[in-house]
């Protein structure tokens, strides 16, 4: 019988945790490595999701389990009145590779949190309090973030925060808006902003997005987009807050991804891929905005903050990020995820959309080519045959679209990792299908 079935764990689990959202894989994982984890059998699963889209860097990297090991030994967590060295260089290295102004920063622990502090900031620095985000967004589960997040999660817990509106993200593969046969993201903008200034009461904070949408099914903004955006919230005296936690850190071939645009936000989140899987966020923006804040009195104390030892494991991933090429490494390793996509896409009619930038990409299941009719009972069949056969995937299941695989490997993956993965997932599709 195979170990990973061991009855008493299973059994420990069901009757001691609180089940916080899917179901588990039916694998227990007893170490990681590289670009692998390994289960209770000692079966080697390639793990195209780099952990939770973090793992920029692969699993138990040498150099990152050395600084942990150093720090838990000297210098792991403080007061939060107390500075160390690790905290003030990091936060002068993000400022030496942010967008424009971007030049102070505060260090936290999750995506989340960092979301919850932007928002805050936001609201002190404009005196609003509305905040709007894309109806296929996901930035957090605590109260500001849940409340700019409309993926998932909204049912059952009472009203969201006052002031919480949202508009629909572009999808080129299923427009809402349309003019000369394609996709009009710029219509879909302009009515979408209307509404917003119908409803809201002149107390506009915020835009809270991300340039690609992962949970919302790997939406990736198009060109222009994020500078109309930009605009837009200029004209209403809003700020633009970029969520850049599964997007930062080098993982579309760029160090951020609003580089692409030439767009700088008013306030940059981090998380994710800053502690290459370790619990590490970051809040940047500007000196004149944090000054602001600071004289209206911002407050954002938590258990977490500044601590050393985070500090310095961002500081080791953006050193070996920069020393590795891994920057462009994502960009040239993303071309060929995306080619070899694209030739599954022409061999398998259930693969209605290829998308995504660098190594964040995007295939949509669906049943039908011509209808793009969703086929969720597919997706989650290719799924299952894929951890069978040695490959770890997640795919989202949307009401509004087909079940959407979110590919994402680490930024260290070889050429041979992506194309065993690949293989995988070629094969657990003829199986399915």
């Amino acid at each position: 019988m195979t170990r990973n079935a061991d009855p008493d764990l299973w059994t420990r689990a069901r009757r001691h945790l609180v089940r916080y959202g899917g179901t588990f894989a039916p694998v227990i994982i007893e170490r990681a490595e590289g670009s692998f984890v390994i289960d209770a059998d000692g079966r080697k699963i390639l793990d195209f999701t780099s952990g939770q889209m973090s793992a920029i860097l692969g699993h138990g990297h040498p150099e990152i389990a050395a600084v942990v090991a150093d720090h838990a030994r000297t210098l792991d967590h403080l007061f939060s009145g107390m500075l160390s060295r690790p905290v003030v260089d990091l936060a002068t290295e993000l400022a030496g590779i942010a967008p424009g102004g971007l030049e102070r920063t505060l260090l936290l622990t999750t995506g989340a949190e960092a979301n919850e502090a932007a928002l805050r900031m936001a609201k002190l620095a404009t005196g609003g309090w509305e905040v709007v985000g894309f109806a296929q967004s996901w930035h957090g589960m605590t109260a500001g973030a849940a409340a700019a997040t409309y993926s998932a999660g909204r049912k059952g817990y009472g009203p969201a925060q006052v002031g919480s509106f949202a508009i629909p993200a572009p999808n080129a593969y299923r427009p809402a808006f349309e003019r000369d046969g394609a996709a009009d993201w710029q219509g879909e903008l302009d009515y979408a902003f209307a509404l917003v200034d119908r409803q809201s009461t002149g107390n506009l904070a915020a835009f809270l997005a991300e340039p690609i949408l992962s949970s919302g099914g790997i939406l990736d903004l198009p060109p222009g987009y994020l500078a109309a955006l930009k605009r837009k919230c200029v004209e209403r005296g809003m700020l633009l807050i970029l969520d850049e936690a599964q997007t930062g850190i080098g993982r579309t071939g760029l160090m951020f991804a609003c580089e692409r645009d030439g767009v700088v936000p008013d306030i940059l989140t981090l998380s994710k891929t800053l502690g290459a899987g370790l619990p590490l966020a970051a809040v940047m923006t500007t000196a004149a905005i944090e000054d602001l804040c600071h004289a209206r009195g911002f407050l954002f104390y938590t258990t977490h903050v500044s601590d050393p030892l985070p500090a310095a494991v961002g500081l080791k991933v953006l050193e070996i990020v920069a020393r590795d090429g891994l920057v462009a490494r994502a960009a040239t390793a993303g071309a060929r995820l995306a080619a070899r996509l694209r030739a599954l896409q022409q061999r398998f009619a259930c693969i209605g959309d290829v998308r995504g930038r660098g190594l964040l990409q995007g295939v949509e299941i669906v049943a039908d080519r011509a209808t793009k009719v969703p086929a969720p009972d597919l997706g989650d069949a290719v799924t299952r045959r894929c951890l069978e056969l040695g490959l770890s995937m997640n795919i989202v299941q949307l009401p509004d679209m087909g079940g959407v695989f979110r590919i994402a490997p680490p930024l260290t993956a070889s050429d041979a990792e992506l194309d065993l993965g690949l293989d995988i997932l070629e094969r657990a599709l003829e199986s399915s299908v």
